[in-house]
């Protein structure tokens, strides 16, 4: 019996020490920088200008602004996931840029050259920042700005359309809260006793008066396509689910030009008027 005791005090003791690093850890769980920006949209054949802007709280942030095919083009504001930095998404950039679309797409504090440490009020301080410079720099009226959000970058969307008053809303590989996936993802843990961040998505969508889209793979190994469906569900009427093809990372390429095609119908459909550029040859689906 003493030796059964002894096990379970070691068993009890060693969770406690794994629950308290987790807690302690957790940012580097969530948020994934990284400094190195490879590459560039001229690397892919897109015009930009490298944009610097600060935050409410005096961070300085790095982005760029690539100009639509037209000059009077509807802007597209990026908001990406948890991982790696704005270098790594070039070839949404030029889906973004084919479909008609101007982009302005940031790093928050702490991705590739923005200063500080990533943490969930700083990334909503950070898209606030990119909003106020569309507008204030740029002299883009709301209803010219797509909010696009992609996996944390949902969320963060999210929160702004629910303040903002943006002219559509692009919700990519969305959670309903980072609880909820947590718990899902360490179902031996009590996360939601231990979570910091609660980029609570699910409360945020039936306060977003703008045309609204979800797009999300059916194979989502990371974000189950459940969360898709209980967000619509909570959504105001007219939101708009579409299911997509591969998984998490690869959906918007594994899902080739049906992909554009659903983007281009519900960007018209929500009144934004589309003069898609020229693909490149040999850039068919």
């Amino acid at each position: 019996m003493m030796n059964l005791l002894k096990l379970v005090l070691i068993l009890l003791v060693g969770y406690a020490l794994v629950v308290g690093l987790i807690y302690l850890t957790q940012d580097r769980l969530i948020y994934m920088p990284s400094s190195n920006v490879v590459g560039n949209p001229a690397n892919v054949g897109l015009d930009y200008e490298d944009v610097a802007l600060d935050t409410e709280d005096g961070v300085r942030l790095h982005g760029w602004y690539l100009p639509g095919p037209e000059d009077d083009a509807p802007v597209l504001l990026f908001l990406h996931g948890n991982a790696g930095n704005i270098g790594h998404r070039l070839e949404s950039l030029e889906q973004f840029h084919h479909l008609g679309l101007a982009v302005l797409i940031i790093d928050y504090r702490g991705y590739g050259k923005s200063q500080g440490r990533p943490d969930e009020e700083g990334t909503h301080q950070d898209a606030r920042a990119a909003w106020h410079w569309l507008r204030d720099h740029l002299e883009y009226e709301p209803d010219e700005i797509v909010l696009f959000g992609r996996s944390l970058g949902a969320a963060v969307a999210a929160r702004l359309a629910e303040a903002k008053n943006p002219a559509a809303v692009i919700l990519e590989a969305a959670f309903t809260s980072a609880a909820d996936l947590g718990a899902e993802v360490y179902p031996w843990l009590p996360v939601r006793a231990l979570i910091r961040h609660e980029y609570d998505v699910l409360g945020r969508v039936g306060a977003i008066e703008a045309p609204l889209l979800f797009s999300h793979a059916r194979e989502d190994e990371i974000v189950p396509f459940a969360h898709a469906e209980r967000l619509l569900e909570a959504s105001g009427e007219g939101a708009r689910l579409m299911a997509l093809e591969g998984g998490h990372n690869d959906a918007y390429r594994a899902t080739g030009e049906r992909y554009m095609e659903g983007l281009r119908e519900f960007l018209e459909d929500a009144g934004l008027e589309l003069r898609p550029s020229e693909r490149p040859e040999g850039d068919e689906e």
